[in-house]
């Protein structure tokens, strides 16, 4: 038995997924699975029940998972130590990030990261805010960039607010209202929309705006890329609300796009999101890298 089987055996009895288990590990989950079985075989007892859709520990599974945290913090923070008195930060660095972020410039972030950091192996993934919070939650991600609706808080995680931004309206150049100082959502009401699918962080900003102002909209284009969404309003499809720190430089590129104020208009806060659970030493440095000051 090794730290690396309990660490398979750990993340499957959290994420009930071989899938999952083997993303958060960074294996394939054939290696996942093998390690598993073999310390079942090893240990001649059986730690997860299994079917075709579900996998769960067992009594015994649960009791091996509760003994095999321990070791696990013990390996870490023997890690930590060591790390320590040498000075030299190694390891792995899970990042994730939405598409819109726009208080940290994260492509230098993670260039002056690995600058003083070379021995760090930085991974990055993009997704929306719910899914990179619940991923920072589950032990996936170290941290993640994200941004909510204001008012809002990420649960289950610690967080820090980076920036406060709103939300500007995007029409085509020559949209009638491309030259207007200031609007209103009941002015934009009727429009046709471009926006981010139902349901996910991105759109809920301007769907609780116009509830907020007791108006509806008609969306007609849902769609996941933001790069997407200004092309649509560009060949005059529609109009978008996105962030104005975001937008901006994308706007100031493209003659085809105009952003107009909008002054009752959606706002969101951008986090800087970690775990809660013993960060490591990446985790550690990157909070430092960024200035960011660790709860007591």
């Amino acid at each position: 038995m090794d730290l690396q089987q309990m660490r398979y055996v750990v993340a499957l009895a959290e994420t009930r997924s071989f899938t999952r288990a083997a993303e958060r590990c960074g294996v394939v989950q054939s290696s996942l699975s093998h390690g598993i079985a073999a310390l079942e075989g090893e240990l001649e007892v059986r730690l997860f029940a299994r079917s075709s859709r579900r996998v769960e520990p067992t009594g015994a599974g649960e009791a091996f998972v509760t003994r095999a945290r321990e070791c696990l913090a013990a390996a870490d923070l023997a890690v930590t130590d060591a790390v320590a008195a040498t000075g030299v930060v190694r390891g792995r660095l899970a990042v994730g990030v939405i598409v819109t972020t726009a208080a940290v410039d994260v492509p230098e972030l993670l260039q002056r990261y690995r600058g003083r950091h070379p021995q760090v192996r930085v991974a990055l993934r993009s997704g929306r805010s719910d899914e990179l919070v619940a991923a920072v939650r589950d032990g996936e991600l170290d941290i993640a960039f994200i941004g909510l609706p204001e008012g809002e808080l990420p649960t289950g995680v610690e967080h820090v607010v980076l920036d406060h931004d709103a939300h500007v309206l995007v029409v085509p150049a020559g949209h009638r209202l491309a030259g207007a100082s200031r609007v209103v959502l009941r002015e934009i009401a009727e429009e046709t929309f471009v926006d981010f699918a139902a349901g996910t962080p991105g759109r809920a900003q301007s769907d609780q705006a116009f509830t907020a102002a007791g108006l509806l909209r008609d969306v007609a284009y849902e769609v996941g890329a933001v790069e997407l969404i200004t092309r649509l309003v560009a060949r005059e499809l529609g109009v978008a609300l996105l962030p104005s720190a975001f937008v901006r430089p994308v706007a100031d590129t493209d003659s085809g796009l105009a952003l107009v104020p909008v002054a009752d208009g959606p706002r969101r806060a951008e986090f800087l999101a970690w775990g809660r659970f013993n960060p490591g030493p990446a985790t550690v440095a990157m909070l430092d890298v960024l200035g960011v000051r660790r709860p007591a």
